[in-house]
């Protein structure tokens, strides 16, 4: 995660100084990194405490971050395809969301560990019900 953190770093950086981040959608980014920030902490939260009821709740919640990159791609096409000058930026946030995107999906996988040290099942790759029916 440190690594994604300092990609987006690098990318803010260097979006800020092209000048051309104004132009482009930036809400949903914003609200991607709050998800992604949130799932991280609770993650935390549920590893401190070996929680597995937390661990599933951050499982479940991981498809919102997931939607929240698709629709912020389906959107910087759009962005691209009506002015293809914003595609070198529209690169740079593609960047930056995917980056965010990562930092969900190692929040998932510590709940998923998590999940291993408690109930000794690995659940990586599995269902969502499968992972809900083997820790109730």
């Amino acid at each position: 995660m440190g690594d994604e953190a300092a990609k987006i770093a690098r990318m803010v950086k260097r979006i800020i100084d092209s000048g051309k981040a104004r132009v482009l959608p930036t809400a949903e980014l914003r609200h991607a990194a709050d998800l992604a920030g949130e799932q991280l902490r609770k993650a935390l939260d549920a590893f401190a405490r070996l929680s597995v009821d937390d661990a599933v709740a951050i499982i479940r919640d991981d498809d919102h971050i997931d939607e929240e990159f698709d629709g912020f791609v389906r959107k910087l096409i759009t962005y691209m395809m009506e002015d293809p000058r914003t595609i070198s930026a529209s690169l740079d946030l593609l960047t930056l969301a995917k980056a965010i995107e990562r930092i969900g999906d190692h929040a998932k996988n510590i709940a998923e560990f998590i999940i291993y040290i408690v109930k000794g099942t690995d659940v990586r790759h599995s269902a969502l019900e499968h992972v809900e029916s083997i820790t109730q």
